[in-house]
C-alpha cells in the first residue's frame, strides 16, 4: 500500500498492541476513580490535566532532543517501554492520588516517544503521502482502542474479573508492543543531526506554522478530557458493562474515518479538512450538551469520532509539510506541547464549569472555542501547506 512502509507498519502494529493495553484501563477509569475510590469530577479533571500537560513538555523536550541525536529509535522504546511498566500498576490503587501518580508516569513515557515517534513517520515516507501514513498510524491506533475495551468487557462479564484484575491484564499487550518496537524498527536517513551544526541551537515555530499552532492552542483550550463524555454517558443512563462497548463503538468510527481523511488531505490540502472536523466537534459537544437519553449518546459518539478522524491524519501532516525537515523533531515537540499544554487548563476549567454550573455550560464553553478557531484557521492561515 502507498505510504505504508515497513518502519510506518511496525509503528503502526505498536500502537495498536499499546491502545489495546491502555483502552483496557482508560474506559473503566471514570467509574474506578467516582465509583471505587470517591474522586469527583474536578478530581478526574486535575489528573487528566496533570497527566495531558505532563507529557506536553517532555513531548516538546524528546522532540528537540531527537534532531540532535543520530538515532530517534532510542527515545520510542523508552517511552514506549515506561508506559507499558506504569500503567497496569492502576490495579494497586487504594487513593486517587496514586492514580494521578501512575497516570504521571504513564505519560512521561508517552512524552518521551511521541515527537520522536511522529518525526520517525515523517523521515520514513514520500512528503505527498504524509496524510495517508498518519492517517494509517492513527487508524491502527484505534483498532487497539476498539480491541481494548472488548477485552476488557469479556473478562469483566465472560470471566467476572474484577476492575484491578483486568487493569493487570493489560501489562501483556503492552509489553509485546516494546518487544516488537525493539526487534522492527529501522532508522532512516535524515539531514545531519542539529548537534553537528556550529550552532547547535533552533528557533522557536515561526512564519505559518506558528499562526498553526498558536490557533490549535484556542481550540485546544476547548477540548478537553475524552473522560467526561464517559461520565456524560454514563449521567444518561448508559450502564458500566456497556461502557467498553461504547468505547468500541467510538474507536470503530475513529479508525475507519482517519486514513481516508488523512488521505484526503494529500489531494484537497489540510487546511480544509482540519476546518471540517472542528466544526464537528462543536457541533458534537453541543449536542453532548443537550442530550437526555442513552441513544443520543451513541449517535454523538459516532458524530464524535469523525471529528478524529478528520483531524488526527491532517494536523500532523501539516506540521511535516511546514517544519524544515532538520527541525521535523523539534516542530513535532512544539505540536505536541501546545495540544498538551492546553489540556491542563481545559480539563481543569471543564470539570470546574461542570461541577459548579452543570454540563450545559461546561459543553457550551467548549464548542464555542471549537467554532471561533475553526474561523481563525480558515481567516488567519491562507497558506498552500508545502511539500518537502
Amino acid at each position: 500500500m502507498r505510504g505504508i512502509t515497513g518502519n510506518v507498519l511496525v509503528l503502526g502494529l505498536v500502537s495498536l498492541l499499546t491502545d489495546v493495553s491502555s483502552e483496557m484501563i482508560y474506559p473503566l477509569l471514570p467509574l474506578f476513580l467516582t465509583g471505587v475510590l470517591g474522586a469527583g469530577p474536578a478530581f478526574l479533571g486535575v489528573i487528566e490535566g496533570v497527566a495531558e500537560s505532563t507529557a506536553a513538555l517532555l513531548k516538546l523536550a524528546s522532540g528537540y532532543l531527537s534532531d540532535r541525536l543520530p538515532r530517534r529509535k532510542p527515545l520510542v522504546v523508552a517511552g514506549y517501554g515506561l508506559s507499558a511498566l506504569a500503567r497496569p500498576l492502576i490495579a494497586l490503587a487504594a487513593s486517587p492520588g496514586f492514580v494521578l501518580g501512575v497516570r504521571f508516569c504513564d505519560r512521561i513515557g508517552k512524552g518521551v516517544r511521541t515527537s520522536p515517534r511522529d518525526a520517525l513517520i515523517a523521515d520514513s515516507v514520500a512528503p505527498e503521502l504524509r496524510g495517508r501514513a498518519y492517517g494509517f498510524h492513527r487508524s491502527m491506533d484505534h483498532a487497539g482502542a476498539l480491541v481494548g475495551p472488548l477485552l476488557a468487557a469479556g473478562l469483566l462479564g465472560w470471566f467476572s474479573l474484577d476492575l484491578r484484575t483486568v487493569f493487570w491484564c493489560a501489562a501483556i499487550p503492552g509489553l509485546l508492543a516494546v518487544l516488537l518496537l525493539a526487534a522492527g524498527i529501522r532508522e532512516q536517513s535524515r539531514p545531519v543531526p542539529l548537534s553537528a551544526h556550529p550552532t547547535g541551537k533552533t528557533v522557536l515555530p515561526h512564519g505559518k506554522l506558528r499562526a498553526y499552532l498558536l490557533i490549535l492552542l484556542l481550540f485546544t483550550l476547548g477540548n478537553s478530557s475524552d473522560a467526561f463524555l464517559l461520565l456524560r454517558a454514563g449521567e444518561l443512563g448508559v450502564a458500566p458493562a456497556r461502557l467498553p462497548l461504547l468505547w468500541s463503538f467510538f474507536h470503530l468510527v475513529k479508525m475507519s474515518s482517519v486514513f481516508p481523511f488523512g488521505a484526503l488531505s494529500d489531494r484537497i490540502g489540510r487546511r480544509g479538512v482540519i476546518v471540517a472536523g472542528w466544526t464537528v466537534y462543536a457541533a458534537a459537544y453541543l449536542g453532548f450538551a443537550v442530550a437526555t437519553s442513552e441513544w443520543h449518546i451513541w449517535l454523538l459518539f459516532a458524530v464524535y469520532g469523525l471529528f478524529y478522524g478528520l483531524t488526527e491524519g491532517a494536523e500532523k501532516a501539516l506540521v511535516a509539510d511546514l517544519a524544515p525537515a532538520a527541525e521535523r523533531g523539534s516542530a513535532f515537540g512544539w505540536f505536541n506541547a501546545t495540544i498538551g499544554l492546553g489540556a491542563l487548563p481545559a480539563s481543569l476549567l471543564f470539570g470546574a464549569l461542570w461541577q459548579w454550573s452543570g454540563p450545559l455550560t461546561a459543553f457550551g464553553c467548549g464548542a464555542a472555542l471549537a467554532a471561533v478557531a475553526a474561523v481563525l484557521l480558515l481567516a488567519l492561515v491562507r497558506v498552500k501547506e508545502r511539500q518537502g
